[in-house]
């Protein structure tokens, strides 16, 4: 595991749950709207943090915390995440994971082992503007097969996708709709401007107005789970 942050308490990022939240190191997109290129452009990358100081501090910390969150970059690349999460679950934490959906075999494989309590997946756009907006050659099979996979999880899931207009246009989310159409979460998250994206021109280009998006989630939203 290539741990690039730790966040010690939480109260927003894991729904219900007091929480830490382990930042991962590494991911196989370069969506320009990302929030953390320090943990996805490797140039940018410090030093990785020790597992066993995080996993100590955990243990430390049992009375007080009650679940994980594992986020990145993209934590389903990490060849120790199963063992990572095994020794979390040992220690009597909830584990949510976030994820950009590209190694449905991860997930089945952290699914099949009963390791997960939550997922959140971001769905980027329409499957065929996926390497558009990715910045890389993208399996779209793969994020259908994770959709489906979290859909039929039967553990509690957020599906969401950030409106940006050059990457997520009105014209796309009807296609989304149909990957999410079993689905009973998906959620539209308005963009957040900052200096500090992949991206930064992005912050000076035209976006939804507020009107807009809660027209288009009042359409698209399917709030069952929370």
């Amino acid at each position: 595991m290539r741990i690039g942050g730790f966040q010690k308490l939480t109260l927003i990022d894991f729904p219900g749950k007091v929480a830490a939240t382990v930042f991962t190191q590494g991911c196989d997109f370069r969506c320009g709207f990302c929030h953390n290129p320090e943990l996805v452009l490797p140039h940018l990358f410090q030093e990785p943090l020790s597992p066993e100081l995080v996993l100590d501090y955990l243990s430390d910390k049992r009375e007080k915390l009650q679940g994980v969150v594992i986020t990145g970059g993209e934590p389903t690349l990490q060849k120790g995440l199963v063992d990572f999460i095994t020794r979390v679950k040992e220690m009597g934490f909830a584990v949510k994971l976030d994820t950009n959906g590209s190694h449905p075999e991860v997930l089945s494989t952290l699914l099949g082992l009963n390791l997960l309590d939550y997922i959140a997946m971001d769905i980027k756009t329409s499957l065929v503007k996926y390497a558009e907006v990715t910045g890389v050659a993208c399996d779209t099979e793969k994020i259908q097969e994770s959709i489906d996979l979290i859909i039929h999880s039967g553990i509690p899931y957020q599906l969401r996708t950030t409106l940006i207009k050059d990457y997520c246009s009105e014209e796309d989310l009807p296609y989304i709709q149909l990957l999410v159409e079993k689905a009973d979460h998906y959620v539209l998250q308005a963009f957040t401007p900052s200096e500090k994206m992949i991206d930064p021109l992005l912050n000076h280009q035209d976006q939804y107005t507020k009107p807009e998006i809660e027209k288009l989630k009042a359409q698209y939203d399917k709030k069952g789970i929370l």
